[in-house]
């Protein structure tokens, strides 16, 4: 059955996978493809972005409705009823991924080696759009993308605490978006869909030190609604423990526009000043920043944020 947004998410270049699941090629991969910069994840992390694959496995399902969102939120309920194997999603995102880039082979600013390359996607980044962790087969998904040698990425929002705890295994990195820091401004710029959403996210939190993999909080900072807040963000980062600390600022794009003012983007200079004020609450350092991203990266060992890709 065709997804009922099908023409609205064609219209904005999603390759549509299956029943609940879609990419979408990156900005950042374009430009990489065709010799400008990487994504800043290639900065911090060492990720290639023209060979990285934009995905979700739970299109039209999230538990939030974030303000500062600038994808089509679509979102039908917080279940995934009739559910696609993994290996399907899996097969079908790459193909529908190269689909999608097939017209640069003839662009004389794609050199043959980056076409090569490009041609090879060695990176899975779960994050497009809706909560991939209500995809309950996320953990096989994630097995096979580490059997092809791929490396993943997995953004979630912290609500689904119960998931995380059992995803066997667990992604190369996991982001969690911390962007709510108390329970008023919580609910009021995240939207949540289900009562106990805070609790939830709190829950996240406490179990984050435990998950044996490279882990991220995310800060996504909109200018007058949740920043700084420095002794609320610095008490759950002290809790969750991250390996970095991204802070990110708010863009004035897509279906955002809607809910939120050009006003509420923070400059860079923000964010730098956010980012040095809680990186010495926490004891991280500042390791890296992208001007153009409004992005910065607080590492616990600066030493670390480079991927082995070797060992995946």
């Amino acid at each position: 059955m065709e997804n009922k947004y099908a023409q609205v998410y064609k219209k904005q270049h999603y390759g549509l996978v299956g029943k609940h699941s879609a990419v979408k090629v990156c900005h950042w991969t374009k430009s990489e493809m065709t010799g400008g910069a990487s994504c800043y994840k290639g900065t911090f992390y060492g990720i290639n972005s023209h060979q990285c694959i934009q995905m979700t496995p739970a299109l039209n399902s999230c538990t939030e409705n974030c303000s500062f969102c600038w994808r089509f939120n679509g979102f039908d309920s917080m279940h995934i009823g009739d559910e696609d194997d993994p290996e399907f999603i899996l097969n079908e995102s790459i193909k529908a991924h190269l689909k999608l880039i097939s017209g640069f082979k003839g662009n004389p600013k794609v050199t043959e080696e980056k076409w090569k390359e490009a041609s090879n996607p060695k990176h899975i980044a779960i994050s497009l759009t809706g909560e991939p962790t209500l995809y309950t087969r996320l953990g096989e998904f994630i097995e096979l993308a580490h059997k092809r040698g791929m490396s993943t990425f997995l953004v979630t929002n912290g609500t689904l605490p119960m998931v995380l705890e059992k995803l066997n295994p667990l992604p190369t990195q996991l982001y969690v978006t911390t962007a709510g820091p108390d329970k008023k401004t919580f609910n009021e710029l995240l939207n949540p869909a289900m009562g106990n959403a805070w609790e939830n996210f709190q829950k996240t939190l406490e179990l984050m030190p435990s998950l044996d993999t490279r882990k991220v909080i995310r800060h996504t900072l909109v200018k007058d609604f949740n920043m700084p807040f420095i002794d609320e963000y610095a008490k759950m980062d002290s809790i969750a423990q991250p390996d970095f600390i991204e802070s990110k600022g708010y863009v004035h794009v897509g279906q955002s526009i809607a809910r939120l003012s050009i006003d509420n983007m923070p400059s860079h200079n923000d964010i730098m000043d956010f980012t040095v004020k809680l990186g010495e609450k926490v004891g991280y350092e500042v390791t890296a920043e992208r001007k153009e991203s409004r992005v910065s990266l607080l590492a616990k060992d600066p030493s670390k944020s480079k991927i082995n890709f070797e060992s995946i």
